[in-house]
């Protein structure tokens, strides 16, 4: 066998276990940011002294204020067309 082959075989071999661990604690990272996020925002909502129903009330409204407001765009856009 070509002795440049193993060399390059080995240093495959090498890369795959780096790549692994790398995505494994890219993983864990990605966990542990999440976490941080979510405690940031419970930290907020319970600053403001909302309730979980409050909460959810608020983000639909938000929710459909952004849809009126998309529409409205696209009418305005229609309209100068």
């Amino acid at each position: 066998m070509n002795p440049k082959f193993k060399k390059i075989d080995a240093e495959y071999a090498k890369n795959t276990e780096k790549i692994s661990a790398l995505q494994n604690r890219q993983k864990e990272l990605e966990k542990q940011r999440r976490e941080l996020e979510n405690l940031d925002i419970v930290g907020l909502v319970r600053g403001m002294g909302m309730t979980a129903e409050e909460l959810s009330a608020l983000m639909k409204a938000s929710r459909e204020n952004r849809l009126v407001s998309d529409q409205n765009k696209q009418e305005e856009h229609h309209e100068e067309i």
